[in-house]
C-alpha cells in the first residue's frame, strides 16, 4: 500500500512539473509573438521570424531577423526568468556575404522577388542606382531591402555587391538623374552604340560633364554617356524641384498608356501603387511601397467619402471595407486631377484615367462602391515620407 502511495504521489508531482514546463513555454511563445508584433507587425519592411521549441528541459531560438534589439529583447527575459536557454537566432546581415552588405541596381531594373527564384512572384522593382542593403545569399540571390524598406530577394546579376568603404564612396560622388520616361546610356562619345536602357529616376555616378553629354559610371565600373538634355546633375535637380499639384499631374499624365504590371514601380510597367510610387519620386520625396502602406502616411481628407474636399495630387484608396470581423483591405490607389470632372489616374490595366462622375464616359462603378478614403501627401510632415530635399535616397548608413 505504501509503495501504490508513493507511486501516486510521485507521478502527480511529474505531472505537476510538466504541467509548470508547457505553462513557461505558452509564456514564452506569446512574448515572442509580442515582441515580433512591436518589432515586426509588417514582414515585408521588417524580420522576424523566432520560434521557441522545448526540448530536454532547454528553450531553443531560432529563426532569422533582422533586429538585434528584438532578439535582445526576448534574451533579456529568458535570463531574468533563469531559463535555460540556446540561442541559434540568425542576425542579419549573416555570414553568407562577409563584409558585402550593400549594393547598388546595376540595370536599368532590377527585378525583387518574394521568393530566391526567378518563377517567384514580383514583390517590387528597383531602378539602377537605386541603393540596398543586402542581408543574405542563397543560390544566386541576395535577400535586400530598398529604401522605402521592402524586403524580398534580387538576383546576383541585377546588383554590385559593396562594401562599407566602397558603398560610403559611392554615396559620396555626384550623381546623374535620368528624366525622361526611357531612354538609353551609350557606349561612345557619339551617343550612337547603346550599352544599356534607362529608366526616369535612375542615377549614376558622374565622371565627367561635357557639352552635351554626361560621362558616367555604373557601379560596376561601365562608363557610358547620357544626353545632357535628358538628364540632369542629381544636387541641381533636388535643388530645383518644387513640390506641387502641377507638377504631379504633368508627371503622372507623362506615363499615361503606359502598362500595368504587378509588383512594377518603373516607367516600363507599374502596378497602382508603384505608379503613384514614382510619381512622387520625381517630386522629391520616396513614400511608402504598397497601397496598403501608403494610406498609414498623409493626412486624411474626404472623411464622409463623398469625394469632396479633395485636391490635385491626393491619393484616392480602394479595396474592401470591414465587416463584422474582418477588417478593411486596401487594394487599389490613385491620384485625383481635380479638374472639375472628379477624375483620377491611376494603374489599372495601363496607366489610365477614370472619374467618380456616375455621367462620366470614364465613370469607374466598382471603384466608386469600393473607395475607402483619401490622403493627403504635399505639406504634410509625416515620418512615412521622405523629403529628398533633407536627406537623400540613401537610407543605408555604413
Amino acid at each position: 500500500m505504501s509503495t501504490l502511495k508513493n507511486f501516486i504521489i510521485g507521478t502527480f508531482i511529474i505531472l505537476i512539473g510538466c504541467n509548470t514546463a508547457t505553462k513557461n513555454i505558452d509564456q514564452y511563445v506569446q512574448y515572442n509573438k509580442n515582441i515580433q508584433l512591436k518589432y515586426a507587425p509588417d514582414r515585408r519592411v521588417a524580420l522576424y521570424t523566432v520560434a521557441i521549441e522545448m526540448k530536454n528541459d532547454t528553450l531553443f531560438l531560432s529563426g532569422e531577423t533582422n533586429n538585434a534589439e528584438a532578439v535582445n529583447e526576448l534574451i533579456t527575459k529568458l535570463k531574468h526568468d533563469k531559463v535555460v536557454f540556446k540561442n541559434n537566432v540568425d542576425i542579419l546581415p549573416n555570414a553568407t556575404i562577409a563584409t558585402l552588405k550593400y549594393a547598388i541596381v546595376n540595370n536599368s531594373i532590377a527585378n525583387i522577388r518574394s521568393n530566391p527564384n526567378h518563377a517567384a512572384e514580383l514583390a517590387t522593382q528597383a531602378i539602377l542606382g537605386t541603393e540596398l542593403k543586402v542581408f543574405k545569399y542563397d543560390d544566386y540571390f541576395y535577400l535586400v531591402q530598398t529604401p522605402d524598406g521592402y524586403i524580398s530577394w534580387v538576383d546576383a546579376g541585377g546588383i554590385t555587391l559593396m562594401d562599407a568603404t566602397t558603398f560610403l564612396a559611392w554615396q559620396q560622388a555626384k550623381k546623374v538623374i535620368y528624366t525622361q520616361i526611357v531612354g538609353n546610356v551609350y557606349e561612345d562619345e557619339a551617343c550612337t552604340t547603346i550599352m544599356s536602357d534607362i529608366v526616369i529616376g535612375a542615377q549614376l555616378k558622374l565622371i565627367n560633364q561635357q557639352k552635351s553629354r554626361y560621362q558616367v559610371q555604373f557601379p560596376d565600373g561601365r562608363i557610358g554617356y547620357i544626353k545632357n538634355n535628358e538628364a540632369s546633375l542629381y544636387d541641381d535637380w533636388i535643388a530645383n524641384v518644387t513640390p506641387s499639384k502641377e507638377l504631379i499631374e504633368t508627371y503622372a499624365r507623362s506615363f499615361l498608356g503606359s502598362p500595368y504590371l504587378w509588383g512594377g514601380t518603373s516607367s516600363k510597367g507599374m502596378d497602382c501603387s508603384g505608379f503613384v510610387k514614382t510619381v512622387y519620386l520625381m517630386n522629391g520625396f520616396v513614400i511608402p511601397r504598397d497601397a496598403s502602406q501608403q494610406i498609414y502616411a498623409g493626412k486624411v481628407v474626404d472623411e464622409n467619402l463623398t469625394f469632396e474636399g479633395l485636391e490635385k495630387g491626393d491619393l484616392l484608396f480602394f479595396g474592401a471595407k470591414a465587416d463584422g470581423d474582418k477588417k478593411q483591405r486596401v487594394t487599389h490607389v490613385g491620384i485625383w486631377l481635380d479638374n472639375g470632372k472628379k477624375e483620377y489616374i491611376h494603374a489599372s490595366e495601363r496607366v489610365r484615367i477614370n472619374s467618380a462622375d456616375v455621367n462620366s464616359p470614364v465613370y469607374n462603378e466598382y471603384l466608386v462602391t469600393h473607395y475607402l478614403g483619401s490622403k493627403r501627401y504635399l505639406g504634410v510632415n509625416d515620418t512615412l515620407i521622405t523629403n529628398l530635399k533633407l536627406t537623400t535616397l540613401a537610407t543605408i548608413e555604413p
